[in-house]
C-alpha cells in the first residue's frame, strides 16, 4: 500500500472516529438533560410544615410532628413558635419566639420551598395567631389542620383568652380541619363536654364557629373503647373507634395524629380517608409504644413503627368509620 493511500485511510479513519465521539458525546448530553429534566418534573416531596413549639423532650411539639411526617414519607419543614424545656414529667420553661422570627420563618419556607400542607399547633400568642393567619392567605395554602393546644390534660388553661379567640376568629375559617380535645372544645363552647354522646353536637356548635371540618378526640373520656368525631356540615358524622391501649406513653397523641391527617391529605386523599389513616396510624404508634420504658413519667408513642402496614390499611379500608346521621 502506497503512502499516499495510507495516509488518506488514516484521515478517514481520524474522522470517522471524531464523528463517532461527537455523536456519542451529543447523544450522552441529549439524554442527560431529557432524563434531567423528567427527573425534576416528575419527582417530588410531599411537603409538609409544622408551625408549633419545640419539645426539647422529643414527644411532642414540633419533634412529634417531623417524626410522624418522616414515617409517613413527607418532608418536613419547621416554623417555631416558643421553646419549651420539658421531659416526661413536665414543663420546666418556656422561651417564645418574636413576631419577627415567626414571620421571618414562615416567609423563608413558603417563598421558596413552598408547601402541600400545613399542620398548626402551639401557638402562643394572639399576634402569632394573626401571622399565621396572614402567611396562609398570602401564598394560598390548601390544606391547613390546625390542632389548637389551648388546654392542659389537666384541665387548666395554656394560652389567653385573647389567643383563644385570635386563633378561633383568623385561623378556623382558614382550617381545613380543627382536632380539639373535649378540654379545648368546652372552652371554646363555654360548656362542659363529658359524655360521648355530646360530642356530635359540640362538634356541630364548633361549625358555627368558623371551622370547616371538625375531629372532636374523645380520649379524655372513660371507658375501654375511644371515639373520635369527624363532623362536617351538611354530612354525615364519622365516628372513628378503637379499644383504649394500657400505657402511660401518651405523650404527643394529639401532635402526632394531626400531623398524620397533614400527611394524607397533602397525598390527595379525601378528609375521612385522611382521618381514617391518621386513626390507624396513632393506634398503631400507641401500641408499638406501649411497653417502652423512656423517662420517668409519660413517655411518647413510637413513631417508627411499620408506616407500610398502616398506609396499606388506610388504602384498602379508607372509609373505616361508622356512620351516624347529624
Amino acid at each position: 500500500m502506497s503512502r499516499k493511500v495510507r495516509a488518506t485511510l488514516t484521515r478517514v479513519t481520524l474522522l470517522a472516529t471524531e464523528r463517532i465521539q461527537v455523536r456519542s458525546k451529543f447523544k450522552f448530553l441529549f439524554f442527560y438533560y431529557i432524563g434531567r429534566s423528567i427527573t425534576m418534573t416528575t419527582l417530588s416531596y410531599w411537603r409538609l410544615l409544622t408551625i408549633a413549639g419545640s419539645d426539647s423532650s422529643g414527644g411532642a411539639g414540633i419533634q412529634a410532628d417531623l417524626k410522624t411526617f418522616a414515617a409517613l414519607g413527607a418532608y418536613g419543614m419547621t416554623a417555631i413558635t416558643a421553646l419549651t424545656a420539658q421531659n416526661t414529667v413536665g414543663v420546666q420553661s418556656v422561651e417564645l419566639v418574636s413576631d419577627a422570627m415567626l414571620r421571618a420563618q414562615l416567609d423563608s419556607v413558603l417563598s421558596d420551598v413552598g408547601v402541600d400542607a400545613i399542620k398548626i399547633g402551639m401557638l402562643p400568642t394572639a399576634s402569632a395567631a394573626h401571622i399565621v393567619a396572614a402567611a396562609i392567605t398570602k401564598y394560598k395554602v390548601k390544606h391547613v389542620v390546625l390542632d389548637p393546644v389551648m388546654v392542659a390534660t389537666s384541665g387548666d388553661r395554656l394560652v389567653s383568652v385573647e389567643t383563644m379567640h385570635a386563633v378561633a376568629t383568623t385561623l378556623f375559617p382558614l382550617a381545613t380541619l380543627i382536632t380539639p380535645n373535649l378540654h379545648e372544645a368546652s372552652w371554646l363552647l363555654q360548656r362542659d363536654v363529658t359524655r360521648s354522646d355530646e360530642l356530635a353536637d359540640a362538634g356541630a356548635d364548633l361549625l358555627q364557629l368558623g371551622a370547616q371540618a371538625v375531629l372532636l378526640k374523645g380520649g379524655h373520656l372513660d371507658g375501654n373503647e375511644l371515639s373520635d368525631y369527624l363532623v362536617q356540615p351538611n354530612q354525615l358524622v364519622s365516628v372513628f373507634k378503637r379499644e383504649r391501649i394500657a400505657t402511660r406513653n401518651t405523650h404527643g397523641t394529639g401532635c402526632t395524629l394531626s400531623s398524620a391527617v397533614a400527611v394524607y391529605l397533602a397525598q390527595g386523599l379525601p378528609l375521612v380517608s385522611a382521618v381514617a389513616g391518621a386513626h390507624a396510624y396513632i393506634g398503631q404508634a400507641l401500641l408499638a409504644g406501649a411497653t417502652m420504658q423512656l423517662g420517668q413519667g409519660h413517655g411518647p408513642v413510637n413513631h417508627g413503627s411499620a408506616p407500610v402496614a398502616t398506609l396499606s390499611r388506610c388504602e384498602a379500608e379508607p372509609e373505616a368509620a361508622l356512620q351516624m346521621q347529624n
